[in-house]
């Protein structure tokens, strides 16, 4: 059985401010599926003091959100994750105070659970602990990356990491494997990146002028026969930003079903086994203003890998 909710009018109070639109409504609709909610917000169904708003809006004190009418399942068990996946998380945490906590994310797991997979990280670690009622992701990583993913256990937390990656003062250094040679003056990548959405709600980046800003630093740490081991480090933080910044200079990522290169991946496939994409979340570093402290977390390269890199060695 479907019940079709009603016009909701939801009065944003301090302890939601500074949150996205997009991560406010998977809260606030928990049994409707990610695609619908985006589609929702770029329909101009879900609005904002009257105004339509993008996905990246973060909403404030004292706004007013409209919530369409939308089905959903009225009877439809809650889905919890299942007992493999909470100790393959708990084994990954790299850090953990009373405030937040650093998560090794492991490939292949979305951050986010949706139509096509109900369960991702932030679902399960709200599962592993069960009293922390506001656990919020605060950013993202694609389902594909492994490394460090920062959750938030307080709204208050939430908030000043939020102004950090606002403000580009969280540290973020990504290693990936790259088709060829880069050049010194290719490592350097300041190019804008325009996000488009596909007709069944999938994300495609592009370079594209009139997008948002976006600035990547490379650096050579290993070079190869035919790939190049690449440290990233972000200055923005746009969706796909490494993967299409990659692409751009002629060198995509190992792995990368998306923008990345088949017969490239082919070989790396049959040659060390290689399965999944190759980009990892290595160091996240950020001074927490409320207390002055220094958060540094390291990632160690997943062993599959660390096993590519020995093959090709």
């Amino acid at each position: 059985m479907i019940e079709k909710q009603a016009v909701r009018f939801i009065l944003i109070d301090a302890d939601y401010a500074g949150q996205r639109i997009d991560n406010f409504l998977l809260t606030a609709l928990k049994k409707i599926p990610k695609t619908r909610i985006y589609r929702l917000i770029r329909k101009g169904e879900v609005r904002v003091n009257k105004k339509r708003v993008d996905v990246a809006y973060r909403i404030q004190a004292g706004d007013s959100v409209r919530i369409p009418p939308v089905y959903q399942a009225e009877t439809a068990p809650p889905v919890r994750a299942g007992d493999s996946l909470l100790t393959l998380l708990a084994s990954r945490i790299l850090y953990e105070d009373e405030r937040l906590l650093v998560l090794n994310k492991p490939a292949g797991i979305p951050v986010h659970g949706g139509s096509q997979v109900k369960i991702g990280v932030i679902e399960a670690l709200r599962d592993l602990y069960p009293k922390l009622k506001l656990l919020e992701l605060a950013h993202r990583l694609d389902a594909d990356t492994s490394g460090c993913l920062i959750i938030a256990k307080k709204r208050s937390v939430l908030r000043e990491l939020h102004g950090l990656l606002r403000e580009g003062k969280v540290h973020k250094v990504y290693q990936a494997l790259t088709l060829g040679h880069w050049r010194p003056e290719d490592l350097r990548v300041d190019v804008a990146l325009q996000k488009n959405y596909l007709a069944g709600g999938e994300r495609v980046v592009k370079v594209d002028r009139a997008g948002k800003s976006a600035l990547t630093v490379f650096s050579v740490l290993q070079k190869f026969k035919e790939a190049s081991l690449v440290e990233a480090v972000l200055h923005t933080g746009r969706t796909h930003q490494i993967r299409v910044h990659a692409r751009y200079r002629g060198h995509p990522l190992a792995g990368d079903v998306k923008y990345g290169d088949r017969a490239f991946d082919q070989r790396l496939k049959d040659t060390t086994g290689l399965k999944r994409m190759f980009l990892h979340a290595v160091r996240v570093e950020f001074v927490l203003p409320m207390t002055g402290e220094v958060i540094k977390v390291t990632a160690p390269l997943d062993l599959e890998l660390q096993a590519c890199l020995q093959k090709l060695s």
